[in-house]
């Protein structure tokens, strides 16, 4: 399974963003997908969540301002990113685990910059 992220860039605080990730490879194995993040000097965090029945997890300190979404028949991952922060500002990973493993175990982007300025 390859994952490939686009959609990142540079946004004024308060601004939008959308992120995709493609997807491509035995994608019949995947189960959920999601997004994480890691600024510099800090651990990588789960920022939403999606089963493959559809249900999504947000991160608390992004509720309410991103949207994860999943087009199966196109193979992709979104997430739509509202009002957004400085401290949004990270790395963006595109992840899909296994039915019934660990994230860490599973198929990772390389990642796409997001740069939200004050």
């Amino acid at each position: 399974v390859q994952l490939v992220e686009s959609g990142g860039g540079l946004v004024q605080a308060g601004g939008s963003l959308r992120l995709s990730c493609a997807a491509s490879g035995s994608l019949f194995s995947i189960g959920a997908m999601g997004w994480f993040r890691q600024a510099p000097g800090k651990e990588r965090g789960m920022v939403a969540t999606s089963s493959s029945g559809g249900r999504t997890y947000y991160a608390d300190s992004v509720k309410g301002r991103f949207t994860i979404s999943r087009d199966n028949d196109k193979n992709r991952l979104y997430l739509q990113m509202n009002s957004l922060k400085p401290e949004d500002t990270a790395m963006y990973y595109c992840a899909a685990r296994l039915p019934n493993r660990d994230y860490a175990e599973g198929y990772w982007g390389q990642g796409t910059q997001v740069t939200v300025s004050s």
